[in-house]
């Protein structure tokens, strides 16, 4: 099995916070799932940073870092303390210097759109954080979940407090808390429910923090029919663009266009990756160097459920995309919010506004064991993993495929990861599309790579080509 080493000049990309997106040679791995709080888990990452570096990833994304109501780390409360499900601050300290002793940095899961409160304020809400540092009050909390600041610059995150980023003294606690995680040995920052808050927000913590990679989650779902998943997925990729823009292009985002189509071409339907003008139909169509491609991730891809407004019905939809998490049935001593329904030695809170009613969370009890809400095809893995991790884009893996789906994915993977480097191909690379029918695409990317996917035979037809590598529904040729 062939590796390559990472090489990196921090010094030099830190005093420019758009060095590494204009380099575009990026390659992530997810470095947690769902459950991960469930394990040893800064330990079991530390093990695994030799093979890390040597496959070739640049950056892992790690999950939340600060003590949260929630053990996945989803509802935080006390930023500022590291000691959390997934290990302690000396653990994580730990982890940190021994990715960057190997070259690879470590990615700051940054979730800012919500905080627990600690006491009763206004209303006899939950919207103060007495005792704790930060300790702001409720001007700190948006007025439309339940505090004295301003309305929302984005969607709401109903059931817990969302905080007012309008407020000046709360976007310099938040700057001073990410210069305190980039000091504490984080480099990078993903910016959790990015839709929950003005993408100007996003741009004004990257130019006071300064990471060296930032890319933001903005999720919302794609554009379905009657007979399923539109074709013209325009508007769904110009939403993210947008925000893209409105960070003053100073951070990425997550492709969720792509994901949402390329998970249904696989099925057969591979004329949905060419779009109108002949380039793929995601972001990475229109604006590939701020377009992080994955095949699944902890939200879509693990041990979670979502449930809609139909939920009190008992119908739940498979393709939701809500994670259970952020309907938050929460577990251990909680102390009573508005909205939140005990049940079970549990406080539900709702997602879409309306109370939850104890049946409900007998409903999300039961469900809670349903897994992976919006997969990716199990037995396309490979043709996902071969079109990511060749084409532009910013490519992510995802650590459940990497190291829990067998020795024989992994390898595979790596081989891919390894023909993208060694051809060049970057986020930029350019790409035309060859075939784009029911069971077939192919393309050659850069004038270096040329790859098909899908059960149609097919393969380059001059022979300055030499195939490279191949798999199940794939195969990858190279100059």
């Amino acid at each position: 099995m062939a590796y390559l080493n990472n090489s990196s000049d921090e010094s030099a990309q830190g005093s420019d916070i758009g060095a590494v997106l204009r380099n575009g040679r990026e390659i992530l791995l997810q470095g947690f799932n769902w459950e991960s709080h469930k394990r040893d888990w800064w330990r079991n990452l530390e093990k695994k940073v030799p093979d890390i570096a040597k496959s070739g990833f640049t950056s892992v994304w790690l999950p939340p870092v600060s003590q949260s109501f929630s053990p996945e780390g989803y509802l935080p409360q006390n930023l500022y303390s590291l000691n959390s499900s997934y290990g302690s601050e000396h653990q994580l300290k730990i982890l940190l210097r021994k990715l960057n002793e190997h070259k690879v940095r470590a990615m700051a899961d940054i979730v800012i759109n919500h905080r627990v409160g600690t006491t009763q304020g206004h209303g006899g809400m939950y919207n103060r954080y007495d005792g704790l540092p930060l300790p702001w009050n409720e001007h700190a909390v948006t007025s439309c979940t339940g505090g004295l600041g301003n309305q929302s610059s984005g969607a709401n995150f109903h059931g817990v407090p969302n905080i007012d980023h309008s407020q000046n003294f709360v976007r310099n606690d938040l700057i001073g808390w990410l210069k305190w995680l980039r000091n504490f040995g984080f480099q990078d920052f993903r910016f959790d429910f990015a839709r929950g808050y003005s993408a100007k927000y996003v741009k004004g913590y990257i130019e006071g923090a300064r990471p060296i990679f930032s890319v933001g989650e903005y999720w919302d779902p794609c554009n379905y029919n009657n007979n399923g998943l539109d074709y013209n997925q325009d508007s769904h990729r110009q939403q993210i663009i947008n925000w893209i823009d409105g960070t003053g292009q100073l951070s990425a985002a997550f492709d969720f266009t792509s994901k949402g189509i390329l998970q249904e071409a696989v099925k057969g339907q591979f004329w949905r990756l060419r779009d109108r003008q002949g380039k793929p139909p995601g972001v990475m169509g229109w604006w590939p160097s701020r377009a992080v491609t994955f095949i699944d991730n902890h939200d879509t891809g693990s041990t979670q459920i979502a449930v809609d407004e139909k939920v009190s019905r008992g119908q739940l939809r498979t393709f939701s995309l809500e994670p259970i998490l952020k309907l938050g049935v929460l577990g251990g001593r909680v102390p009573a919010s508005p909205g939140g329904v005990s049940y079970g030695g549990a406080l539900c809170y709702p997602l879409f506004g309306a109370p939850l009613v104890s049946s409900q969370c007998r409903l999300l009890s039961c469900a809670s064991k349903v897994k992976a809400h919006w997969p990716f095809p199990k037995n396309h893995l490979m043709e996902g993993y071969a079109y990511i991790l060749t084409h532009p884009g910013i490519p992510t893996v995802f650590y459940d495929h990497f190291y829990d789906w067998g020795n024989s994915i992994h390898d595979e993977i790596v081989k891919l990861i390894v023909i993208r480097k060694e051809q060049g191909i970057h986020s930029r690379s350019s790409i035309k599309i060859l075939e784009a029918g029911p069971n077939l695409y192919s393309a050659i990317i850069g004038d270096k790579v040329c790859m098909k996917i899908g059960d149609g035979s097919w393969c380059p037809g001059s022979r300055e080509w030499t195939l490279t590598t191949s798999g199940h529904r794939y195969a990858i040729w190279k100059k």
